[in-house]
This record gives C-alpha cells, structure tokens and sequence, in this order.
C-alpha cells in the first residue's frame, strides 16, 4: 500500500490501463474529457437526487457510476495528448460538486425518513471527504507534494469513500431506512457514513503528517 493508503499506485496503475480501451471508445464516439466530467456530475447529481427522494438502491448505483466517470476523462485526456491545467481544474472542481450533492442527497433522505442520525453523520462524512481533497490541493499548490503523489497517501482516497458509500446505500436501501437507527438499514447506512468519516479524518491527519514532515521551504511560510 502507499503509505498508509488502501490503494496503491501500481493498483492506481493497473486501474487506469484496464479502462484505457473503453476511454478510446469514448473519445472515438465524440466524447472530450471535458464532456465526460460534465456528465460524470450529471450522474452523480441524480444519485444525490435520487438519496433525497429515499431511493436508497438507485441512489447508491448512480452515484456510484457517476463517480467512475472520473476515471474515463482522466484516461480520455491521456490518452490523447489533452491533458490541460483547464481540464484539471474542471475535473477537480466538478468531482467535488458531484459528491457534495450526493452527500446532500443523503442529508435530505435521511431528514425526510426521521433517521437524524444518518443526517448527522452525512455531515460528518462529507465535511471529513471534503477536507482530504483540500489537503491534497494545497499541499501540491504550495509545492509540498507534485502529481499524483498525495493522491498515495492516506487510508481513504475518493476511490475506497466512493465503495464504502456506494455498498452502504444500496445494502441500507434493500433494509430499507427507518426513523430507528438500530433497523438493518438505517444502521448499515450509519455505519458506512461512520466508517468514511472516520477513515477520510485519518486520511487528513496523514495528510498533514506527511506535509509537515517535509524539508522547511521559506516560500511555504
């Protein structure tokens, strides 16, 4: 694992060559990797929509595929030589969008089905979710960490937030989600959200270890 995380690069690595082809595929039917990140939060918005209307199932399928698409406009814009600090910050900023809607989207469901708890603890996910891309984007903007380095470092990437959630959805959405949080579902859906806000804090204490370990840069004071 690289330090410390549940994915490491050369399973980053193998990842991105196993979706190469079907990235090829896309751009060969017109798509650009801008366009796959637009429809990529489009995906992962409905997911958020759908968690608010109490479709657990479908909310956890859809926000899980919109979140894959982060792998196809990465790969697309690799592939074919377009890779660009525009498209960077476009994939970046919608991919944050995305996933704070569907956490959103889960606040509102969980509200609406009396379960305060899961509400409580989509905040605490998110927040947690959120602070790890912040670490990532200001360490490298600062120059502590360049590439994809940071992206190494730490237990919870997006990646293992994205499965946690996605199970924890569907499973709690097969139970159903009740006011009771020690139903099947509510408390499975209590767990997942607990268990990433649990692992995303983590992640941002290594973060920071890793940052303040580094050699003293009188431009970073």
């Amino acid at each position: 694992m690289g330090k410390g995380s549940f994915i490491s690069p050369e399973q980053r690595s193998g990842i991105r060559a196993r979706v190469e082809p079907i990235a090829l595929a896309m751009h060969r039917a017109g798509l650009t990797p801008n366009m796959l990140t637009l429809i990529g939060f489009g995906i992962a918005s409905l997911g958020g929509v759908l968690a608010a209307f109490e479709l657990w199932v479908l909310a956890g399928i859809v926000a899980t595929a919109g979140a894959g698409f982060d792998m196809f406009d990465g790969a697309v814009a690799r592939a074919t030589g377009q890779v660009s600090k525009l498209g960077a910050f476009m994939d970046s900023t919608f991919d944050r969008w995305g996933e704070g809607i569907v956490y959103l989207g889960i606040v509102i469901g969980s509200t609406r089905a009396g379960f305060d708890v899961g509400a409580w603890l989509a905040t605490a996910a998110l927040v947690s979710a959120f602070m790890v891309s912040y670490t990532r984007a200001k360490s490298e903007s600062l120059g502590f960490s360049s590439g994809t380095g940071m992206a190494a470092i730490g237990l919870a990437p997006r990646e293992v937030r994205t499965v946690i959630l996605g199970i924890a959805v569907v499973v709690a959405g097969i139970f159903g989600v009740t006011s009771e949080w020690s139903d099947p579902g509510s408390l499975i859906l209590a767990i997942g959200l607990g268990l990433i806000a649990v692992l995303a804090t983590v992640t941002v204490i290594q973060r920071i270890r890793f940052v303040t370990s580094q050699p003293p840069n009188p431009q970073n004071d």
